[in-house]
């Protein structure tokens, strides 16, 4: 079993006298920043000329500068923008400011593992990588709780960064809940996997089809969101809580034998073959030049294939039975961004 660091392992005077700049407030970016000015650190704000998150940053009580500026001034840099966005910002405004002995910290591989950035020898790299969406990792952090996290160490001219990536860490409130240490390759390729295959791809793809084999065969759309959507939720709570195995201990016999007999028939073999594929369209590159391609041609096929999935019929009456449940937060997500 890989060790787990906890606070005891983590010593946040590494970054006393030290001055971090997270440079974007989305996500995980307002988050980081909250927890470890909160912990006591000194942390500035990096945002580009008319960004939004300006005057939400200011409101928190952070000192907000241009990204450039940012990275003169920090010891310690956290690019905390989206994967596409990161070669572009970092050509412009990291890296003719990047000078020996500062650390560069990511929360996500992509851009170094797949070289969209290629940082000088003289700078440290490393991964600070909760494992939760932004909002939790400040939630459990106030309720003096914390997410778990990985941490990753690429380069180490300076030879502190895996103490840099812990303190980090702790100041966050991960070393509160646990911190594993992974690498750059190993955290990119099993997060791009994982959201491809199964929590994202694999999941939207198999409501889907649940719910339009329903509906094809004449029940009607409400019991077929009801029993392939809505109550997802409740087994994922329990698998998530206590495994698939006590999943199983809750759900009824009859479910059970259902589970046991007939999902191995849906997900099958062949299933895991084009799973092995996707796999290595990503270990080999051609997943990420891909979508960097999307990116620099404008998301045209992203934005059309966004846009078919919110066109389909379980979107419509989702919307319906979800105004019945005055217990479930609504959300619009109508041209919602990740600020940065």
């Amino acid at each position: 079993m890989a060790k787990v660091y906890t606070d005891k392992d983590a010593d946040l005077s590494v970054l006393k006298n030290k001055t971090l700049a997270v440079l974007g407030f989305g996500s995980q970016g307002h988050a980081h920043a909250l927890n470890l000015k909160d912990s006591g650190c000194k942390v500035i704000i990096g945002l580009y000329a008319g960004s939004k998150s300006i005057p939400v940053a200011k409101e928190k009580g952070f000192k907000v500068v241009s990204t450039a500026e940012a990275v003169r001034q920090a010891d310690v840099i956290m690019v905390a923008l989206p994967d596409t966005k990161q070669p572009a910002c970092y050509a412009r405004d990291i890296a003719p400011n990047l000078t020996a002995g500062k650390t560069l910290v990511f929360s996500h591989g992509f851009s170094i593992h797949f070289k969209t950035i290629v940082p000088p020898k003289n700078v440290n790299v490393i991964m600070v990588a909760p494992k939760g969406p932004g909002h939790t990792v400040r939630r459990q952090y106030v309720e003096g709780k914390g997410v778990p996290c990985l941490i990753a160490v690429y380069q180490n001219p300076g030879r502190d960064a895996k103490r840099i990536a812990l303190a980090w860490a702790r100041g966050i409130g991960g070393t509160r809940a646990g911190v594993l240490e992974t690498n750059f390759k190993e955290e990119t390729e099993t997060d791009l996997f994982g959201e491809q295959t199964v929590l994202c791809g694999g999941i939207s793809a198999l409501v889907q089809a649940g719910f339009e084999t329903l509906v094809e065969a004449g029940y009607a759309p409400e019991m077929a969101y009801f029993e392939c959507l809505h109550e997802l939720k409740l087994i994922v709570d329990l698998m998530n809580e206590s495994g698939i195995s006590g999943m199983r201990f809750s759900i009824s016999e009859t479910a059970k034998w259902g589970d046991v007999t007939v999902g191995p028939k849906i997900i099958d073999a062949s299933v895991k073959k084009r799973m092995q594929a996707a796999l290595r369209d990503i270990q080999s590159g051609k997943f990420a030049r891909n979508w960097v391609r999307e990116y620099k041609t404008g998301y045209k096929k992203y934005n059309a294939l966004l846009k078919k999935g919110e066109k389909h019929p379980i979107e419509k009456v989702g919307a319906k039975l979800r105004g019945l449940m005055p217990w479930m937060g609504k959300k619009n997500i109508k041209g919602a961004q990740a600020a940065y």
